[in-house]
């Protein structure tokens, strides 16, 4: 592969970076012509560094591993010990999330330590309506056009004007819960974390059988999600007066 080559495929993830895109608006923002990006893409795909789903294409899972490692390792290290915390505090698994476009994509995770637990592998996509995660991302960020509001359960939110209620009332309690709508028998609490100029870098989420853990028990689990969520974004340089979390 020659250096031109090499460069042009770069930028190629570097707007991909910015969400999903079709060849055609790919082939607009950077000038190549469809011929020349498809070849760049069909070997990004091939070598995992990109993914093709409809026509539309993303960044994939190498590419985020690579482009993120120093984040994610920063992140990492700053939350896996109030992971810990929270995991021992509580008995559940502890999940730690970033945003990556139109999804949420877990990074991390500390086991819980009841015999029947969840688990979820680290390069995780899930949605970002479904999720508490999400709602995280989504209420603290801003709500893209087109965001799909597939139903997963009976409880998924599909409806604009329920799931922009509830993301107000995520960002005014600070805290957001997933009530089985990503998954039946799953319930969710999720708190943001915030990066050194209030902005939200990544959740942290307590996820449990909702068996075990009742919508009543997941509010009264939320203060400790959210503490743990501040002592990540207080190593990480934020300062409490951004976004009133401290309360």
């Amino acid at each position: 592969m020659g250096v031109r080559t090499l460069e042009r495929g770069l930028e190629v993830l570097r707007h991909l970076a910015d969400g999903e895109k079709t060849l055609k608006e790919l082939a607009r923002e950077g000038g190549l012509s469809k011929s020349t990006l498809y070849r760049l893409l069909s070997t990004l795909v091939r070598t995992g560094f990109a993914e093709e789903k409809g026509g539309r294409y993303r960044v994939g899972p190498v590419a985020f591993a690579v482009g993120q490692a120093y984040r994610a390792r920063s992140l990492s290290e700053a939350a896996r010990p109030w992971m810990v915390w929270l995991r021992d505090q509580t008995g559940e698994s502890v999940n730690l999330a970033v945003r990556s476009g139109l999804e949420a994509l877990y990074v991390d995770q500390v086991e819980g330590l009841q015999l029947v637990r969840l688990f979820t592998a680290p390069g995780t996509r899930a949605p970002l309506h479904a999720t508490g995660v999400g709602k995280v991302f989504l209420a603290y960020g801003e709500v893209p056009e087109g965001l799909s509001l597939k139903p997963y359960t009976p409880y998924t939110k599909t409806e604009k004007e329920a799931l922009f209620e509830e993301l107000a009332w995520v960002k005014a309690q600070g805290y957001a819960l997933d009530n089985e709508e990503r998954e039946l028998g799953v319930r969710c609490v999720a708190a943001p974390i915030f990066g050194p100029g209030g902005e939200v870098v990544a959740a942290l989420s307590l996820s449990a059988p909702a068996s075990r853990l009742s919508e009543a028990a997941a509010h009264e689990l939320s203060p400790k999600v959210r503490e743990a969520a501040l002592k990540v974004s207080l190593h990480l340089g934020y300062r409490p007066e951004y976004t009133g979390l401290s309360r």
